[in-house]
């Protein structure tokens, strides 16, 4: 009867994960709470997976990530990576999937994708090829990084976990190397293959495109002692996803040409997205000329947010500018940026270029209905021009100016925190903590964004390592396994191993990559016992085929880049269908390797943390 309940939970668990008629994390707790209230579990083992070191661990991980991110890490490296699109599509798309795999493979796949997004973007933009072409390999890039070591993905370290709780070893720092890595450079090739055959150059606008991607003018001053001074315009445009579209020297529009050497004193005229304008704005040794008046330290408060603002048509700034309203000194708010309509804003260049009205400067140029402002100021100011209807706020975000000078620190608390962890000084748990306040207290990120964490995963995680015990405690887990396990009979283990990796990626894509993991693991080892061989190629088999959900655009990576690339789910099983299959041949082959199916055959996995306190409890 216990079977019976544990596997009716897993159904209504596939069920609320499948239809998303509640939010993920609301369907992860009605299954805690059903195992509580229908005795499988007891309260104390129903919540156990909330307290687990491995949990807390990654709590920790994703606030660091945080902390990278703050401090410019992986934007920087973002910039760099715009030079190689200069060199045509295919060598883009090879060297950013290069990079984000490096990157994912050590921090949070989700937070890789979302600062290398804008980079892809812009690049695209520059090489005038469909984002539809590029954004999909970065996602994929930052899910086949994850495979590398164990930090390279949330779904690794709970494995670990789990692994540790059923009384075998935890999954060592780089044990997965000798498979993950060979299968991420396979998978990383075949999307460069197959990605412009595969996928539709598709292009389009919409409501999230308009807010990251309209385009806006700025001015931008070059300080007589500016590190960019005697270098070419190629490289700032090029590197910052932008275009220069003039430069005004002495009074003098220049041509925007870019081999032209950069002097002191210039003023640049320059035109790019949201992203691309707050990169320069936050650069040393080139200023946003709207920024060079007021600079006092009510901007720079941690409450500063960013904002767009249109002009509406009532509104007594029509025809009049910024600087004839004193618009700095009467709303307490600078204008970075102006957009107008595609057709003024053609117009707008001119007049900015001095060929058309004479020599002015955005700060001159009378507002029109429609026009877009980029603003940045307090936070209470901001709510007062809401109120005053003289400008409508169409959105805006907290605006915290990448802190360069800490990018380094940064670095070191976490790779720091990570290896106190692997080298077993101090449990996981305590070192992410002990990097993660560290971080607080240096100054590598404000505490507001530490704790801006995806508690979803967190709550999931917990969640499902509560079903995964129940698997087990009921002997759900056994029973499935014997079925699972009479597939021996017909192609033996490997036929056993290839259905089981196969099941993890059919419910990974309702259930997310961790909860399939955690489902499947007990079928697993169950399985493995009653074919007499080893259960940690089974184990290890489990772990990396979670990483393979490349068919739907389920996978949070993937989420982040189905909007801005205009994709359609068929797109994701177009292109991840022959990725997916490539991969589960080279696991079927690649993970006997590494780890054998004889009993005791398996290597000792490195630097693996032995089970402290996890291992599961003997029965309701």
């Amino acid at each position: 009867m216990t079977i019976a309940i544990v596997l009716g939970v897993v159904v209504v668990a596939l069920v609320l994960f499948s239809f998303d008629t509640l939010p993920i994390e609301v369907s992860s707790l009605v299954v805690v709470c059903l195992l509580a209230l229908t005795g499988v579990l007891t309260p104390v083992q129903a919540f156990e997976g909330f307290s687990n070191d491995t949990v807390i661990f990654i709590f920790t991980l994703l606030a660091m990530t945080q902390g990278l991110a703050s401090t410019g890490v992986v934007q920087l490296v973002g910039q760099r990576l715009a030079f190689f699109a200069r060199f045509g599509h295919q060598t883009f798309v090879m060297a950013m999937m290069v990079a984000v795999a490096a990157f994912s493979s050590v921090i949070s796949n989700t937070v890789t994708t979302a600062a290398f997004l804008p980079v892809a973007i812009g690049a695209a933009q520059r090489a005038k090829v469909p984002k539809s072409k590029v954004l999909l390999p970065l996602a994929y890039a930052s899910m086949l990084g994850g495979m590398v070591f164990l930090y390279g993905t949330s779904t690794n370290l709970v494995m670990s976990a789990a692994m540790q709780r059923l009384g075998m070893p935890g999954i060592g720092v780089t044990e997965l190397a000798p498979v993950g890595l060979p299968l991420a450079i396979v998978g990383i090739l075949g999307v460069v293959l197959l990605a412009p055959w595969l996928l539709p150059a598709r292009e389009g606008r919409g409501a999230m495109e308009d807010w990251t991607l309209r385009d806006y003018l700025t001015e931008a001053v070059l300080p007589p002692d500016s590190r960019y001074v005697g270098k070419e315009l190629g490289d700032i445009s090029e590197g910052l996803g932008l275009r220069v579209i003039g430069i005004i020297r002495d009074g003098e529009a220049l041509s925007a040409v870019p081999g032209y050497r950069l002097h002191g004193d210039e003023r640049l005229l320059i035109e790019g997205n949201r992203e691309a304008i707050l990169r320069v704005k936050d650069l040393r040794g080139i200023q946003i000329r709207p920024d060079v008046r007021l600079s006092d330290e009510e901007l720079h408060d941690k409450d500063s947010i960013l904002i767009e603002a249109s002009v509406p048509p009532d509104s007594p700034l029509v025809g009049r500018s910024l600087k004839e309203t004193l618009f700095v000194e009467r709303y307490g708010l600078v204008a970075l940026a102006l957009h107008r309509k595609p057709a003024i804003q053609r117009v707008t260049k001119l007049q900015l270029l001095g060929r058309t009205f004479g020599e002015r400067s955005l700060s001159m140029l009378p507002l029109s209905v429609g026009d877009v402002l980029l603003l940045r100021g307090a936070r209470d100011r901001v709510d007062e021009l809401a109120r005053g209807g003289n400008l409508t706020v169409l959105s805006g975000h907290e605006y915290q100016p990448p802190r360069y000078g800490k990018a380094l620190l940064a670095v070191v608390l976490f790779l720091g925190a990570l290896a106190a962890g692997s080298l077993n000084a101090v449990p996981l748990s305590v070192a992410g903590l002990t990097g993660m306040l560290l971080m607080i207290a240096t100054g590598c990120v404000d505490p507001r964004t530490a704790f801006r964490v995806d508690w979803r995963v967190v709550l999931l995680i917990g969640s499902m390592m509560a079903l995964g015990l129940a698997m087990e405690v009921s002997g759900a887990g056994a029973f499935v396994g014997d079925r699972v396990a009479a597939l021996g009979a017909l192609g033996g283990p490997r036929m056993v191993m290839v259905v089981l990796m196969v099941l993890t990626i059919v419910l990974s894509a309702p259930m997310s990559n961790q909860a399939a993991a955690l489902v499947v693991l007990p079928v697993a080892i169950n399985a493995a016992q009653q074919l007499g061989v080893d259960a940690r190629p089974f184990a290890m088999a489990v772990t990396l085929a979670a990483s393979c959900s490349f068919i739907t655009p389920l996978e949070p990576s993937c989420v982040l880049v189905y909007g801005p690339g205009h994709y359609r789910f068929t797109d994701f099983f177009r292109l991840g269908t022959p990725l997916t299959a490539v991969l589960v041949v080279l696991l079927t082959v690649a993970v006997p390797w590494a780890w054998p199916l004889e009993k005791g055959a398996s290597p000792a996995p490195v630097a693996h943390r032995p089970a402290q306190g996890l291992r599961a409890p003997t029965g309701p």
